[in-house]
């Protein structure tokens, strides 16, 4: 529906559900929208960079669902960002429930390569227990409070039926399988532990079928598309936003009033999308007056943790020519483990898994590491070369291979990134459907008699079933536009209708 609206539209964030809101304002016919953002690039936390000769995707990795339901597949189809095989309708037709199966090599700590075969049967346990996990959003009665304490209660049970007849040394590393299988999961989901996401809550996460996918030529290039169809200048740049003056009484004063560093501006609407962990640091001083209580509560109970990267580019592969995923096992963690109790000795333990970026003839020998958790806020804190070297030696220990050296390295750094404060959010222990739906509430609420719809919240963790995902963010921002299109829709029918009288 197509509207002439002169109401102003702040909307504070230009990452992909700030820019999807602006981009279905503008179409709509709101001729008044602006974005305002902290940083001197759009994306947030998408973001391309470069190892090398190679693009990498420091910040979202994947198009998670590459499928007709999904709106950044679409998007991404639209502008032809994507390889020839992503766009196959057979890809778009695998549902693997979020953990697509890849061809595996699994490395131990005494620097031996373990037979896949053998591990077989424990990831298809641990497979199995993850998706009943995410059962009991549905049926109610969760055994126990986090999905950590339920992975091990279940193994312990069933391998003593399915393990019986192994010898105890096997038992011993599958389970120290199931540690890496966990720690892989705080990566999946953005938290320090397992036992931090809550078991109930946990099923609220929706997936869609399809193989995911990547950009051969960059995440970044989906905002940038985007964005080209916006007005020239609609994005202010290094401008951070200090405070959102809200107006819940009656007074007809201006309703929303923005004050950044040197500029104040008055707005009849303003969309926030600063990611969650920004809103959990800093809620008390961007708000005024504060948040009402129970949405300040959703902000608080819902989890947001950190997912960082380390890319590594070797000279010579020391994996198998098929290999696309890479595991690395402790055997000293048969207690089912995902974090360290000594964070400053022992965070590389953390460092679970690689992906193998594909294809070899794109990327060359180019490996992505997965951290998450203290011990991932840990490591960005150490300078460059002291990652480097602890790589190196984790590579050395685990191949058995002395002279092991990597070309180059880089990672990610979200923790200590100020506007982000982490990666994405989760479903904390505690959490319910009601904080995600407290989360997208509009400021002020339907109670007040002030007027409507002058704060909107967008972001991932604002969607009830797709947070922590990019398409989750951009159906939150046109969610957000819909809303003020829908309210101005109404307006202007109302008043054709008293213009008929």
């Amino acid at each position: 529906m197509s509207v002439n609206v002169n109401a102003n539209v702040v909307i504070i964030g230009s990452g992909i559900s700030g820019v999807a809101a602006a981009h279905r304002l503008v179409n709509a016919g709101f001729h008044r929208v602006r974005i305002l953002e902290a940083t001197g690039r759009s994306g947030g936390r998408i973001k391309t960079g470069t190892l090398g000769d190679n693009i990498v995707e420091i910040g979202a990795n994947w198009i998670h669902g590459p499928s007709e339901e999904n709106p950044v597949f679409r998007l991404a189809c639209k502008y032809r960002l994507l390889d020839p095989e992503a766009l196959a309708p057979e890809n778009q037709a695998k549902d693997y429930g979020g953990h697509p199966p890849f061809v595996t090599n699994i490395f131990c700590s005494s620097g031996r390569k373990l037979n896949t075969d053998d591990m077989y049967q424990t990831l298809e346990m641990f497979a199995e227990l993850m998706n009943e996990s995410s059962k009991f959003e549905s049926q109610g009665g969760e055994p126990l409070a986090s999905v950590g304490d339920f992975v091990r209660s279940e193994v312990q049970q069933r391998a003593a039926e399915e393990w019986k007849d192994v010898d105890a040394t096997t038992r011993s590393l599958r389970q120290c399988m199931i540690s890496n299988m966990l720690k892989l999961e705080c990566s999946i989901n953005g938290t320090h532990s397992m036992d931090e996401v809550g078991l109930g809550a946990y099923g609220l996460y929706k997936t869609l079928p399809g193989l995911d996918c990547t950009f051969p030529g960059g995440y970044e290039g989906l905002v940038k598309n985007v964005m080209s169809e916006l007005p020239s200048g609609l994005v202010t740049y290094n401008q951070p936003v200090r405070c959102v003056h809200w107006n819940n009484t009656e007074k007809r004063e201006d309703p929303v009033t923005i004050e950044c560093d040197e500029e104040r501006i008055v707005a009849d609407h303003v969309i926030v999308t600063v990611p969650l962990g920004y809103l959990k640091k800093h809620h008390s001083a961007l708000f005024k007056p504060p948040l009402p209580l129970h949405k300040l509560h959703s902000v608080q109970r819902l989890g947001f943790g950190t997912t960082n990267k380390i890319f590594v580019e070797f000279d010579e592969p020391w994996w198998d020519a098929d290999c696309e995923f890479i595991h690395l096992v402790w055997e000293d963690e048969d207690g089912m483990v995902d974090k360290v109790t000594d964070i400053q000795r022992s965070w590389i333990r953390k460092l679970c898994a690689f992906n193998l970026l594909k294809p070899t003839e794109r990327y060359g020998h180019v490996m992505c590491g997965w951290i998450a958790g203290h011990e991932s806020e840990y490591m960005e804190t150490l300078s460059e070369q002291e990652v480097a070297h602890t790589v190196t030696q984790l590579f050395r220990r685990f191949t058995g291979n002395p002279t092991i050296t990597p070309r180059r390295i880089m990672r990610s750094q979200w923790f200590h990134d100020p506007w982000t404060c982490g990666s994405y959010s989760n479903t904390a222990i505690g959490c319910s459907e009601q904080d995600l739906e407290n989360m997208m509430e509009p400021l002020p609420t339907k109670e007040s008699k002030s007027q409507p719809l002058q704060v909107l919240f967008a972001g991932e963790a604002t969607h009830p079933n797709y947070f922590s995902t990019v398409h989750g963010a951009l159906l939150s921002g046109w969610r957000e536009a819909d809303r003020l299109i829908a309210h101005y829709s109404s307006m202007s029918s109302s008043e054709l209708s008293k213009s008929k009288l």
